[in-house]
């Protein structure tokens, strides 16, 4: 007969997932440091990777406060995410459009990470491993400023395309640049 899995069981396996998937959202944003275009977006992913690189570290503290080793398993997930950002740099590398679709991409993976980080807190908190649930909400914090910074950079970027519609408050969708 199977072993019955408990939530501790969830708990390894989804952590495990999220020390994989950190560990290829650090080489995704170097990437994307190298391919942005503009300054801000290049200083965001750089700062990100360095944080996501400590991000690592302190699941490594994780898997040492429950008493398991640190070890990744293949996130499915985070393979297709940075899949698909190889692609979309393909085809918009060189556009006018291509901050904009690495943020896109960026983005899809901070709410994969900000889901799992949520997910991995809560049972954290149900398993009784406060100082445990402590780390994986800074990590969680850490996400949730990284996706809001990116859509601030975002709607600053269609902001600069857009001027002319929020100068005047009133352009029609022809006088304004799509970002």
């Amino acid at each position: 007969m199977a072993k019955t899995k408990t939530l501790e069981d969830a708990f390894y396996e989804t952590l495990k997932d999220v020390f994989y998937a950190e560990k290829q959202s650090v080489r995704a944003l170097k990437k994307s440091a190298k391919a942005a275009q503009s300054d801000a977006l290049r200083d965001a992913f750089e700062t990100h990777a360095e944080e996501s690189q400590g991000q690592v570290e302190r699941l490594t503290q994780v898997f040492e406060l429950i008493g398991k080793p640190a070890r990744g398993k293949t996130c499915e997930a985070m393979q297709g995410l940075t899949s698909e950002m190889e692609s979309d740099l393909e085809d918009f590398g060189e556009t006018e459009a291509a901050d904009d679709v690495l943020i896109g991409c960026a983005q899809a993976v901070e709410h994969y990470e900000i889901a799992r980080y949520g997910t991995l807190k809560s049972w954290a908190t149900k398993l009784g491993y406060d100082e445990v649930a402590e780390l994986l909400g800074q990590t969680l914090e850490e996400e949730k400023k990284t996706d809001a910074l990116l859509t601030e950079i975002a709607d600053q970027a269609s902001s600069v395309g857009g001027a002319a519609v929020e100068k005047t408050g009133k352009g029609d969708k022809g006088s304004s640049k799509a970002a």
